[in-house]
């Protein structure tokens, strides 16, 4: 092994010892919401999602959509990326269901949107995977965290709360998948 090779290899081993010191979702991110107009921001955004009346193991999902919100809330959008300095939908589902409900999903829209099983737009309910194709090859994907919102990271406002009423996304909508 050259000195060169052994260099790369020291400083490939310094730099990946540094990833996951914190792990993901346990400090808020402090920045900013803005970026370009693509998708719309929500409207209203609730200050807590986590209503009396529901059962014990959606109160319990919503409860860790809820940190995941408060965690990640405004992190950029950044496509590939798949931390605080920024996040694209697909990673921000990986992040989510990994750290929040020890659920590995697939890196990509395109396999995340096939695992799981098929849910009727009427039956959607906290938990599950919406799907929505954004442009002639783009998808993108957000999970509920009710039965009208989702939680995702947009290329507009970075990760926010959106409502699935409106109009862009019930243009774009494509499909639910339910992997909890």
């Amino acid at each position: 092994m050259t000195i060169q090779k052994a260099g790369i290899i020291l400083l490939a081993g310094f730099f990946l010892s540094a990833c996951g010191v914190v792990k993901r979702g346990t400090v808020h991110f402090e920045g900013n919401q803005n970026g370009g107009r693509e998708q719309p921001a929500s409207t209203s955004v609730p200050e807590n999602f986590v209503e009396e009346d529901d059962s014990q193991s959606e109160k319990e999902i919503k409860e860790s959509l809820q940190l995941a919100y408060n965690d990640w809330k405004g992190v950029p959008y950044l496509f590939g990326g798949s931390g605080y300095s920024g996040i694209d939908c697909s990673a921000f589902m990986q992040v989510v269901f990994e750290d929040y409900f020890s659920k590995i999903l697939p890196r990509t829209t395109g396999e995340q949107i096939n695992i799981g099983s098929g849910v009727k737009a009427s039956e959607i309910k906290t938990g599950d995977l919406v799907f929505f194709k954004t442009g002639a090859r783009t998808f993108h994907v957000g999970v509920m965290v009710n039965e009208e919102q989702f939680l995702h990271a947009s290329t507009s406002s970075g990760v926010i709360i959106s409502t699935l009423n409106h109009e862009y996304w019930q243009s774009s909508y494509l499909t639910t998948r339910r992997v909890l």
